[in-house]
């Protein structure tokens, strides 16, 4: 879309509020909202607001920095009431100068495929996003209860969310969404919904306007969205598989012309595995996370790979003349532009120096012969610090700043006195 078209649009559907949106650090959105007469401002990349923002406040950065729109991320918000409706676009952050800032996750997605588009591939992606839709208190506040009992692919009346996600649906197509299909996951209020594949940079731009629609439109129903990855003890965890799929001049790497993976989709594996210590840290990037990774309710916990998913990092999609290499280690906690840019990098790392998977996973396997992924965030960000590949990925700003916040964060963790704590040691010492 030109300026004039998105001006255009404006006036005619009456848009009397613009959200200029970027992402921060931790995957989180933020936006600054501007009426139609500050579009002109808009246009020249003249918006510019505190550099901390980009870290969640939670690193001292004083620098102005810029928003640049992505004209064509406009995009009318169809849940708004139709008197002053409202329209979102993403930005990227930029400095004054115009050059891209270094540490916007947004930016290391574009150079990680910018990289893979120099060696002539195609990157395209499809996430299965999983969520829990939990009550409000009398005080509109999130909670974790919910008084269903339905379970996998279960239907209404059982399934009490069955309205709240048909609409979401719905609306999610209004916005452009190709929905594949929606269905109660295994857990209690837990729901999934799947998208069509897109190219890698709108696939994550996707992902982060998915959750706000997903979280805006449960609140009309007084539920909560959470994509927490472990919000119940005891049920399974919410994941964000990503499929991958991957061209070259037309044709799908992954699969050979007798339906079978080839030596680069074996060796995509390869890559992914030989840095997934490393990868989790991007990937599974809260305290809470790892929880759901070691919960044993379908959720990775081997480095290994296979046709079928069971407890394997990586699973080998086949489909009628379609491969597609799924990433099951990912959760709804993680940015979609960090994880991609990291993931895609470190696969083609691996075609690119022949690196082998190991021996398919096969049911009934000991799962000792497997190494194991970081069992902590403590653990898994001094993965990252030892994966030179990944850090280089990340740039060294980035990852001195994203380490440092993120050791803070466990060292938070560490000092807080759980319930269960209380409930084990209490009485008895």
């Amino acid at each position: 879309m030109t300026a004039d078209e998105i001006i255009d649009l404006i006036d005619e559907e009456g848009v009397e509020f613009i959200r200029l949106q970027f992402t921060d650090v931790f995957g989180r959105l933020k936006n600054i909202a501007v009426t139609p007469s500050q579009m002109e401002k808009v246009f020249l990349n003249r918006y510019s607001f505190e550099g901390s923002a980009v870290f969640g406040g939670r690193y001292c950065y004083d620098e102005k920095l810029y928003l640049y729109p992505d004209m064509d991320t406009f995009m009318i918000l169809p849940w708004r009431p139709q008197q002053g409706k409202v329209a979102k676009i993403v930005c990227d952050v930029c400095y004054e100068d115009g050059a891209p800032f270094e540490c916007d996750s947004r930016y290391i997605l574009k150079q990680a495929l910018k990289k893979a588009a120099d060696k002539g591939y195609e990157v395209r992606v499809d996430p299965e996003c999983e969520f829990f839709l939990f009550h409000t208190d009398e005080n509109g506040l999130p909670t974790t209860t919910t008084h269903e009992l339905a379970g996998y692919m279960d239907v209404g009346p059982v399934d009490f969310g069955e309205n709240a996600r048909r609409d979401i649906v719905l609306m999610l197509e209004e916005m452009g969404f190709d929905i594949e299909s929606s269905h109660h996951e295994h857990a209690p209020a837990q729901h999934e919904i799947n998208f069509k594949e897109e190219e890698a940079l709108k696939a994550a731009d996707n992902i982060q306007t998915f959750r706000f629609a997903v979280r805006s439109i449960a609140k009309r129903f007084g539920l909560y969205a959470t994509f927490m990855p472990k919000p119940v003890n005891g049920v399974a965890g919410s994941g964000m598989h990503t499929n991958i799929r991957i061209k070259k001049n037309g044709k799908n790497i992954f699969r050979s012309d007798d339906d079978l993976l080839t030596k680069e989709g074996l060796n995509f594996i390869g890559g992914i595995l030989a840095h997934s210590k490393a990868l989790v840290a991007l990937a599974n990037p809260t305290v809470n996370s790892y929880k759901r990774l070691i919960s044993g309710f379908d959720a990775p916990s081997i480095i290994a790979w296979g046709d079928k998913g069971e407890q394997t990092l990586v699973k080998v999609n086949k489909k009628l003349h379609d491969t597609k290499i799924e990433l099951r280690f990912p959760d709804g906690s993680c940015n979609p532009y960090l994880m991609l840019a990291t993931c895609i990098e470190a696969g083609i790392d691996g075609i690119e120096k022949g690196l082998e998977p190991g021996d398919k996973f096969q049911s009934g396997d000991d799962l000792g012969k497997y190494d194991k992924l970081p069992e902590d965030l403590k653990e898994a960000i001094s993965c990252l610090n030892s994966d030179s590949f990944v850090k280089g990925t990340l740039g060294e700003a980035f990852n001195k700043i994203f380490t440092e916040i993120k050791t803070a964060e466990w060292k938070d963790y560490m000092m807080e006195v759980s319930e269960w704590e209380l409930k084990r040691y209490l009485t008895k010492i």
